[in-house]
């Protein structure tokens, strides 16, 4: 395999001017704290994950604060920075920390590989990141950088193309400084070698760049297909059940599916199926539920859109095969973990004015 010792070289030295060196998990970086870190940064931008972190490393210093937390407490915090598998599987492999480990971080890259939510290149980050080991990684802003730098050719979606980037990554991976040289081209692919309007000006890699010199940056990496299914929308009818001291019903959603775990509204196909389920299941419900304002939240593959559907209650009757159910006041809020969308929602029919219209 032929080494890119230029590569590596070009970058540490961008880095050491340009790069990013005060991010809270460069600060005191042990593995769980960068586990933590990659874990929120996967589909996600360094700015909107900083306040997340933050709070996120308050409430759980430790793996094991981590592990022995109720899941709910881990969504609440996740509330807001989508895929909440992320979180999930951040609370399993926790436990499995705790349980399997002696809450020790493990040591080896397949016992990391092993933890749920952590593949090749997120085993690879945390391992060279927060202890130096030499270990290529291959996050979306890699395979950027290097199917540019090096002309490659394809979906980065397909087996071969990844494993000839793989192959590159791992030959311009140096031996030594190679938590510097991670955290600087991960910094590159998000900073400088972007995905539109690359600032190829301010590159150290530039002069050697396939992309730059045969003017194809918007061509590589190969776009996917625009062909393919039209982006869907679907609409679904969520029931708003208050009582009169404004709390709201929720019921918790399946593991599986979107939102999995989260608490939400009781969700339906039509206003008749809400309005069955009213007469079944709540106290002193009225008959026509009043539809709200529509929400429309955007996920990676289609529009969701929301018709809330209002209707005041006494209480509720349990009744059988139904998901756990609480009530909520969103004006002391308990702690759990919600859709942003949802939360919204519940702060906006919390407010004084539309206390007061009800009544």
């Amino acid at each position: 395999m032929t080494r890119h010792p230029e590569f590596a070289a070009a970058l540490l030295a961008w880095h050491a001017e340009r790069g990013r060196h005060d991010l809270p998990w460069q600060l005191d970086k042990t593995p769980y704290r960068v586990w933590v870190s990659e874990i929120m940064l996967q589909q996600t931008q360094v700015s909107t994950v900083i306040p997340y972190y933050q709070r996120f490393m308050a409430r759980f210093p430790t793996v094991s604060a981590l592990a022995d937390a109720p899941i709910d407490d881990v969504l609440h915090l996740w509330t807001g920075l989508g895929y909440y598998a992320r979180a999930r599987n951040l609370h399993r492999a926790a436990a499995m920390i705790r349980d399997e480990f002696a809450g020790e971080f493990p040591k080896t890259f397949d016992e990391v590989a092993s933890l749920p939510g952590i593949g090749r290149s997120t085993a690879g980050a945390i391992l060279a990141l927060s202890r130096g080991e030499r270990f290529p990684i291959l996050d979306g802003n890699v395979k950027r950088v290097l199917a540019r730098y090096f002309g490659v050719e394809g979906s980065t979606a397909e087996k071969p193309i990844v494993d000839r980037l793989w192959q590159l990554s791992d030959a311009c991976t140096p031996e030594k400084g190679v938590e510097i040289y991670t955290q600087a081209i991960m910094d590159m692919g998000a900073t400088v070698c972007t995905r539109h309007k690359p600032l190829c000006s301010y590159c150290p890699l530039s002069e050697s760049c396939v992309a730059k010199a045969t003017g194809r940056q918007s061509e590589l990496p190969t776009p996917r297909s625009a062909k393919g299914k039209a982006r869907r929308s679907r609409e679904v009818f969520m029931l708003v059940a208050m009582r009169e001291d404004g709390s709201v019903l929720l019921e918790r959603r399946p593991e599986s599916g979107i939102w999995g775990g989260l608490w939400c509204l009781p969700e339906f196909d039509t206003v008749s199926a809400a309005s069955v389920w009213c007469g079944q299941t709540l106290e002193a419900a009225e008959n026509q539920p009043r539809p709200l304002s529509i929400v429309e939240h955007a996920f990676t593959h289609f529009d969701l859109v929301i018709t809330p559907l209002l209707t005041s209650c006494a209480g509720h009757a349990g009744v059988m095969d139904t998901p756990p159910t609480l009530w909520y006041d969103a004006r002391d809020p308990a702690r759990i973990g919600l859709p942003a969308p949802i939360k919204s929602l519940l702060e906006t029919l919390s407010s004084p004015t539309m206390f007061d219209s009800r009544k």
